[in-house]
Parts: structure tokens; C-alpha cells; sequence
């Protein structure tokens, strides 16, 4: 009896190619590709074994296997599944429902701009003198796990603080700052580092950092190179480089509001 392909069936077989393009793009930034072909092959046996030659001994072997698996996938790969369901969480087009849930006043406005102005300053100040830095700016994602790396401080942001927090002899200038609901929370914090190879080599650890940061939440990563004195910001896992105050400020005030 020859096979009937309805439009559902072409649905189904393109949304499931989508579905596996995406899972060979995660698991090949997370050089985990070879555990996924390794994945693959084995369906592709149990599948054949058990729909094909029906054997019904080695098919159910593979099936408590199957069944087994699926748990040990989700703990091994517990990192990129949280990153998937983030990355569908704070999608652009969803952004429009969350803003019902909140309402933002021309009081609020002025009060992101007392919090922007210090972090822009700081940071101009520490460019032109090749202090390096990196500020963490936690948004929907909650930043504690990284915080409690830290040493907790918990001010009032201030440009005079940020600078002090990363002149070179201080000891908390090598860690990162994190700044959440209009203050400092802490310094000194340990952040994932990414392993995407598409990252220029001349940038340094500091960069990979806010990469790491940006990909496994919604935070904004704020670093100034201590080589170059070039101030960039990592988002959503990419990076703008060579910014001036202007866009800094600008960068600031549209995420902080978004």
C-alpha cells in the first residue's frame, strides 16, 4: 500500500528537521556534537530494530534503554536545555505580553538614567585608563548563583565606587560586578566562560566571560579591555564592540526599559 503524505506529514517531517538543526547548533557550540551523532545512531538502530525488523526481545531492550536515556540526557545536557527554554522564553515577539504585566512612569525613566549616568562615567574613566572591568547589569534573570561568588557589597551605584572596585591594585578588580534593582550587589564574581570558537581571539578572558554570562541569561555585560581601553557590551550571546558614551547611554537606556 503506498504511502499517503497529507500536509500535516510535511509539517511534522519540517518541523522535526528544525527541531534537530537547532539541537546539532547547541551541541556543536557546546562541543558536544559527537554525543549527539553518537545519539542518533542509536535511534536510528532502535527505530530500525523495533519498526523495521519488529524483533521484539531487542526491541524492548532498547526501549528500557530509550526510556532510561531520556533522564540521563536531561542531566547531562541540563545546561543547553536551559538555554533553550530561555532563549524561547525571552524571545523578542513574547516581549509585548510581558509589558502588561508592568507599566513604566516618567519617574521610573529618571531614576534608570541616575543609574545609567555613574556606570557610563566609570567606565569612560576607566577606558582612557586602560583600567580593565567587567559589569554585570541583571535584568528577568536572576543573577544570585553568580553573586555568591562573590564578595557581597549592596551600595548605592556610584561612579567613584566602580572605579575604586577595579583600580588595578584593588582585589576585586580581576572578578566581575554585578549590579541588580539599581545597586551593587557584589564584586569579585565568577562568571561562565564561553567556549564559542567564533569569538575573535584578540579578545581576552574578560570578553569571554560576558559572552558566557549573556548566553545563559538575559544580562547585559558590560567590559572595558585593559589592552586596548575599547569598551564593549555582550547581549543575548553577541558582543558590540567600540562603543562611544553616546551609545553606551543608549544601549543602557533601551535595554534597561525593554
Amino acid at each position: 500500500m503506498p504511502f499517503e503524505i497529507g500536509i500535516k506529514d510535511i509539517i511534522d517531517i519540517v518541523l522535526v528537521a528544525l527541531m534537530l538543526y537547532y539541537i546539532y547548533r547547541v551541541m556543536h557550540e557546546s562541543r558536544s556534537l559527537n554525543v549527539f551523532i553518537g545519539i542518533m545512531v542509536f535511534i536510528v538502530v532502535w527505530l530500525f530494530v523495533s519498526q523495521v525488523l519488529e524483533m521484539r526481545l531487542l526491541g524492548s531492550i532498547l526501549d528500557k534503554l530509550v526510556s532510561v536515556g531520556v533522564i540521563g540526557i536531561i542531566v547531562l545536557f541540563q545546561e543547553e536545555i536551559r538555554k533553550f527554554l530561555y532563549t524561547l522564553g525571552a524571545h523578542q515577539k513574547l516581549r509585548p505580553f510581558m509589558r502588561l504585566f508592568s507599566s513604566t512612569t516618567n519617574n521610573d525613566e529618571e531614576e534608570d538614567k541616575e543609574t545609567i549616568m555613574p556606570i557610563v562615567m566609570a567606565c569612560m574613566n576607566m577606558a582612557r585608563g586602560k583600567v580593565g572591568a567587567l559589569i554585570v547589569i541583571e535584568r528577568g534573570t536572576s543573577l544570585n548563583d553568580i553573586v555568591e561568588t562573590g564578595d557581597k557589597i549592596d551600595a548605592a551605584i556610584n561612579q567613584r565606587l566602580i572605579e575604586n572596585i577595579f583600580f588595578k591594585n584593588s582585589p576585586l578588580h580581576d572578578g566581575a560586578m554585578v549590579i541588580s534593582k539599581k545597586r551593587i550587589k557584589a564584586a569579585g564574581c565568577i562568571l561562565p566562560v564561553s567556549h564559542n570558537l567564533n569569538i575573535p581571539k584578540e579578545l581576552g578572558l574578560r570578553h569571554r566571560a560576558a559572552m558566557g554570562v549573556s548566553q545563559e541569561s538575559d544580562a547585559i555585560a558590560i567590559v572595558v579591555s585593559e589592552e586596548t581601553g575599547r569598551i564593549a557590551i555582550a547581549k543575548n550571546g553577541e558582543f558590540r564592540l567600540r562603543l562611544s558614551a553616546e551609545e553606551l547611554e543608549s544601549i543602557l537606556a533601551k535595554e534597561m526599559n525593554a
